[in-house]
């Protein structure tokens, strides 16, 4: 009756060697900022042409938070004239758009009750946009969310990577709120590692970054190309970032640019955030899954890499889930052959079950580790005790996408506002 354990052996096995790749990242990443240091100080004082930005804030009821996010936009070591704030108010029920007027920003306000979420909010702003000012008027758009803070050389430093060439690139994204609870301790050290040690690695090796809902960059002649903003799956973003893959463009990464996000604190409000993330992923998977993982066989060496990168990106939570569901039913179908084996049955299950945890938990408090001592000076406003507990919880809090994955492969999962309460001003988060 072993062969359970040794069929969840097998699965953790070649799961681990899929993503083995994601632990040479870090090696990469340790050597490429050695050679990025000598880099900077060698081009160091070479003129950069400067561009007209706009901030796009996708704004629902966020009057609490969005008049300091628009602080800090005002307060950027970057030309006003060149920089607008524009914000949607999108369906709001309150204030949001008289404050964002009262902070100097550009508002649309938006009521539409069918088309619901981001990306209609988006496409709704690119239209009028080009109707008011022209569809080149800007030569990009950073997209963030009304919750965020900008550190103030945000601008500067996207114009810089901007400048080089790259027409859609992704930012640093750390933490308003990093040391409130375990649960967005757990956030906030998963996207400090999405950026140190995925999408800085990824921009190292000239392979495609991926877009994570906020603080990224579109040049307009990608929205012109693209006929606006065609993107309404629950996770917009990441459909952008498959899109963008199958069409053989690499989107790129700035890592001086970095914003300051607000991070769930309750279970609730994580469950039903994450509900919609892994929803969206098996509506890209459903979508877009035999094109990208088509790149894969590519003659095309970077896009060959990026699509296999990206497939591992959409696909993990729903393997884990099918190899779990499969192990269940096995044990269910031979425990309905006779009740001898019962014993036997429970005891693989739970050996298989530890087994996997262990391995799980082991890889993940590694990433969190690593994550915590490389970004401990990024991370502000949590003593040394916390630090070292949420790198404990922080596989935890990973193990709780378990009954998220499996929930979202049977129940109707629809986009429903975050609400935000940290007020805070850039001083007070760093």
């Amino acid at each position: 009756m072993n062969f359970i354990l040794h069929m969840n052996t097998a699965i953790i096995t070649v799961i681990s060697v899929l993503y083995m790749y994601q632990m040479v990242y870090i090696g990469i990443v340790f050597i490429g900022e050695l050679v990025q240091k000598y880099r900077r100080k060698k081009h160091a004082g070479e003129p950069v042409k400067q561009h007209r930005f706009a901030a796009l804030i996708s704004a629902r009821n966020e009057s609490n938070v969005i008049g300091q996010l628009l602080d800090t936009i005002n307060s950027q070591n970057y030309p006003s004239e060149l920089l607008d704030a524009i914000v949607i108010a999108d369906n709001c029920t309150d204030n949001t758009a008289q404050v964002a007027r009262d902070h100097g920003a550009i508002v649309y306000e938006r009521f539409n009750t069918e088309e619901v979420g981001k990306g209609y909010a988006l496409n709704y702003a690119f239209q009028h946009i080009a109707e008011d000012m022209g569809d080149s008027y800007y030569d990009a758009y950073v997209i963030i969310d009304a919750d965020n803070l900008l550190d103030e050389n945000y601008f500067a430093e996207m114009n810089r990577t901007f400048s080089k060439g790259h027409r859609i690139m992704t930012s640093y994204r750390n933490s308003k709120n990093f040391g409130s609870n375990w649960i967005s301790a757990g956030y906030s050290l998963w996207f400090m590692r999405e950026a140190k040690f995925l999408n800085n690695a990824r921009m190292m090796l000239g392979t495609s970054c991926a877009v994570s809902g906020t603080g990224f960059l579109v040049a307009s002649e990608v929205i012109r190309e693209r006929g606006g903003w065609n993107y309404h799956l629950l996770t917009e973003d990441i459909e952008f970032t498959v899109d963008t893959v199958i069409r053989g463009e690499n989107i790129g990464y700035c890592s001086g640019a970095m914003l300051y996000d607000e991070q769930p604190t309750t279970f609730e409000q994580s469950w039903t955030q994450r509900m919609r993330w892994a929803k969206g992923f098996y509506q890209i998977v459903a979508k877009y899954g035999s094109r990208l993982s088509g790149g894969i066989f590519t003659k095309h060496r970077i896009k060959k890499f990026a699509s296999y990168d990206l497939t591992m990106t959409v696909m993990p939570a729903m393997l884990v889930t099918i190899a779990i569901l499969v192990c269940d039913l096995v044990i269910l179908l031979m425990a309905a052959f006779g009740s001898t084996y019962m014993p036997h049955l429970l005891q693989s299950m739970l050996e298989s079950l530890l087994f996997w945890i262990a391995g799980y938990y082991s890889s993940l408090f590694f990433m969190g580790a690593v994550t915590m001592i490389t970004e401990h000076k990024k991370i502000r406003n949590c003593p040394i005790w916390k630090r070292v507990l949420y790198t404990f919880t922080f596989p935890l809090f990973q193990l709780t996408y378990l009954p998220i994955a499996v929930a979202a492969l049977f129940r109707k999962v629809e986009w429903k506002p975050i609400r935000h309460e940290v007020a805070k001003s850039l001083d007070e988060v760093r």
